[in-house]
């Protein structure tokens, strides 16, 4: 006979919600209890998702990985070295989607708190007061994201957005405009302000349009305004945007980078087999995916017990995409 929930209540004299509760929300019940529910459950060989060995021992051994869009070609390198990370740990990772809607990603994490023993989140959309009561209450760990009292994996925008600066303005730009990605977004702003402080320290003009969704259909209706910006250059919020944005201004009779030069950020794939090749600023997102889990390991183990900060370099890949503005050529 097939073990149940119902028949481990029957076995233990208990109701079934609260064997229920024991997988689902051990902190919702006595350690007693927990212990006597796991014992059952061994003994009657249920193990749904090792949650019996879970009961028994407290850990899941288990990581919540969450993502704003698994679509999205930059995440599945931080996936991948993450799932690669925590197997070598001997850790399983669930993986969520949050679609980038921060009610989506709230209702996300409060689902997998009960079944992980800790949650990396990357690229969050949820404000700064969330995320460290959340921090006091499960380990946490941000990737692509800071908040106060939280540890998190950076990457090294400020260095990056200044490499692309830098190139715009040897080129002879002097209005360049950012393409704002979504408003929830924490790179979004923080990326609009380390531009604001390189076009200020190279005396040229930035512009923002926006903000518009992180996708290339997003790109191919912020190109109109791009064009009519009066800018030469651009540097979108990610490659997905920078992408579409090239194919629109194809349509509109605008060469790239004859007539406008377009950046992006990420490094995709589809970044250096586009026409032209994007420009973009790498991101290590594989080595993001390898530092978050092992920090997270830190944690679990009790070596890392305060908040921790680690910076990963970015790097501008110069392609075809950018070149000189018409009036220089």
């Amino acid at each position: 006979m097939v073990a149940t929930l119902q028949s481990i209540a029957a076995r233990l004299g208990l109701d079934p919600s609260t064997v229920s509760r024991a997988f689902n929300e051990p902190h919702r019940v006595s350690e007693r209890t927990r212990r006597r529910v796991a014992d059952v459950a061994e003994e009657m060989g249920y193990r749904p998702n090792g949650a019996a060995r879970a009961l028994a021992t407290g850990k899941t051994n288990a990581i919540g990985v969450v993502i704003p869009d698994v679509a999205n070609p930059v995440f599945p390198a931080f996936v991948k070295s993450a799932q690669t990370r925590a197997w070598r740990n001997g850790q399983t990772v669930l993986l969520a989607d949050t679609d980038e809607s921060p009610p989506r990603e709230r209702e996300i994490v409060k689902r997998l708190i009960p079944q992980t023993d800790g949650l990396v989140l990357c690229s969050s959309r949820l404000p700064e007061d969330e995320l460290a009561e959340l921090a006091a209450r499960a380990h946490l760990v941000l990737v692509n994201r800071s908040a106060p009292g939280v540890s998190s994996v950076l990457l090294d925008a400020a260095d990056g957005i200044r490499q692309a600066m830098d190139h715009l303005v040897a080129l002879g730009h002097r209005r360049i405009a950012y393409v704002a990605g979504p408003d929830h977004s924490w790179s979004t702003p923080e990326r609009r302000r380390l531009l604001g402080i390189q076009a200020e320290r190279l005396r040229v003009e930035l512009v923002t349009v926006g903000p518009f969704a992180p996708t290339y259909e997003g790109g191919l209706g912020a190109a109109g305004f791009v064009r009519d910006s009066g800018a030469t250059a651009v540097v979108a919020y990610n490659d997905l945007l920078a992408l579409g944005i090239q194919s629109a201004l194809a349509t509109m009779g605008i060469a790239v980078p004859d007539d406008m030069s377009v950046i992006g950020v990420d490094d995709i794939a589809m970044a250096a087999i586009s026409t032209p090749a994007l420009t973009t600023i790498r991101l290590a997102m594989g080595m993001a995916g390898e530092a978050a889990i092992r920090m997270m390991g830190q944690a679990l183990a009790g070596i890392e017990t305060e908040p921790t900060t680690v910076t990963l370099a970015t790097q501008l890949i110069v392609r075809s995409s950018t070149g000189h503005p018409p009036d220089l050529v």
